[in-house]
């Protein structure tokens, strides 16, 4: 899943550990999720975006011809 939490989580200055402590999940988890190899939770996406104080929109967000296009591709 394309997002943008490492963008933002490094425009906030914060480390993978520190989102990992303020979200309650691992530095781990945090990893595969800004690598996109991991579907958050809507649950977990929206603690995301408060801790990072963001909307779901800004982090998670993606274009339909986008989201169509990674589709004919797979």
């Amino acid at each position: 899943m394309e997002n943008q939490v490492k963008t933002v989580r490094r425009q906030a200055g914060w480390t993978q550990q520190q989102l990992s402590d303020a979200t309650g999940i691992t530095r781990q988890t945090v990893i595969l999720i800004e690598k996109g190899t991991y579907n958050p939770s809507l649950h977990l996406c929206l603690e995301i975006c408060y801790a990072l104080d963001r909307t779901l929109d800004d982090l998670f967000w993606i274009e339909k011809e986008r989201r169509t296009d990674e589709k004919n591709y797979r």
